[in-house]
């Protein structure tokens, strides 16, 4: 059974990584080497476990030790377990919302971008996309509706970030994901030195990828366009709430697409119209 331990001082440094300590400083909290995230509800730390995620301890109500988290604990003897009644939990910051229990792990390393399109068909392009609700969302749709990967542009908010994992269900661990870099995609020719880098959406062209901006243009395809359907290898990209996509995405992708809509909406929550986007991609090759 795992090392159960009664919280008696709210100041332990053990609980630090929970209650005082912000996602920015978790994320850089051994540098150099990979930071910690926090993993809560049984559900989602289950799934970051499976996914290989390697655990530092666990913050659970005493109550959830022997029911949803039973089958979590038997697999990790030697994990420690900080608990209390709910009463005395909600005295640490931020546990009043949590549901139930958190678990603090460790952050594995990513793939490349080269590895995660390598035999992907359907790819979805996050840009600037900062909220943590969205990004989950998101996620959780492309693992439902058969997309291969997700890339995220660096200004994107961490789908590790606890309130991301939380509304993902914890999808973040199960479908492949990376951050892309200003630098070359791996795999892809590069000019060495080169002034005027190519741009993320060139590099995905030169991986075979029809690449299509969601973006309300009069020349945009529809979502239900079978040019889309059709394509062997398609990269769908998202922008950021409220401004979209930069203009240079927009340019240099192969085509906009655009949802049909009706009642004199022009647009939907971007996360609301990932799922849509991605049901239409996907449904002819599944």
């Amino acid at each position: 059974m795992a090392e159960i331990i009664t919280i008696t001082d709210f100041q332990a440094p053990e609980l630090d990584i929970y209650a005082r300590c912000s996602e920015t400083q978790l994320l850089h909290y051994y540098e150099p080497k990979g930071g910690i995230f926090i993993a809560e509800s049984p559900k989602v730390i289950e799934r970051a476990l499976n996914m290989g995620c390697e655990p530092i301890s666990i913050l659970t109500e005493t109550k959830h030790i022997d029911t949803q988290l039973s089958g979590i604990l038997s697999r990790f003897p030697e994990l420690p377990v900080y608990t209390a009644p709910y009463e005395v939990l909600t005295q640490l910051t931020g546990f009043a919302l949590t549901r139930g229990a958190l678990c603090a792990m460790h952050r594995p390393a990513l793939k490349s971008v080269g590895e995660l399109c390598r035999n992907a068909r359907r790819i979805a392009v996050l840009e600037n996309i900062v909220n943590p609700t969205n990004v989950g969302a998101i996620i959780r749709s492309a693992a439902a509706l058969h997309m291969d990967a997700i890339l995220l542009t660096p200004a994107c908010s961490d789908p590790f970030y606890r309130r991301a994992s939380r509304v993902s269900m914890g999808t973040v661990f199960q479908i492949p994901w990376t951050y892309l870099t200003s630098g070359p995609v791996s795999g892809v020719p590069s000019g060495k030195d080169d002034p005027h880098p190519e741009s993320y959406i060139e590099q995905l062209k030169k991986l075979g990828f029809l690449t299509v901006a969601m973006a309300l243009r009069d020349q945009s395809l529809s979502i239900t366009d079978p040019a889309l359907a059709n394509a062997e290898k398609l990269a769908i990209i998202l922008g950021t709430e409220g401004e979209g996509l930069a203009q240079k995405t927009i340019d240099t992708c192969d085509h906009t697409v655009m949802i049909p809509m009706s009642h004199g909406v022009d647009s939907l929550n971007v996360a609301a119209a990932s799922a849509v986007a991605f049901f239409e991609i996907t449904k002819d090759i599944t």
